[in-house]
């Protein structure tokens, strides 16, 4: 999955039509071991997708409300359109996502 590491960057993307966004923190052992499940189902989805390090990025943990890792951010048009956090329910995720793909 590919990172993106400055803001701007990121803000570009969230305008997109569609994006999934996996925000991880340094040290968090469960965000290593989701990043691969949730890689794996987006593997389902043509939709365009990229993570963070949100200790190298502050200013999103701000915009966004991020308060904990991992995290999990649905976009479509610009808009939010689901999050998970923490402990990230995959059957859920999975329902989301193909929401997000028949849009």
């Amino acid at each position: 999955m590919e990172q993106i590491h400055h803001y701007t960057e990121l803000t570009e993307r969230m305008a997109g039509e569609k994006f999934v966004l996996y925000v991880m923190s340094e040290g968090c052992s469960v965000c290593h071991a989701d990043l691969p499940k949730v890689e794996e189902q987006l593997v389902r989805y043509d939709i365009p997708h990229a993570k963070i390090l949100v200790n190298d990025m502050p200013e999103a943990a701000g915009q966004l409300s991020l308060f904990t890792a991992p995290f999990v951010i649905l976009f479509a048009d610009g808009r939010e359109f689901h999050r998970q956090a923490r402990i990230i329910d995959f059957k859920t995720l999975d329902y989301r996502l193909s929401q997000l793909a028949a849009l």
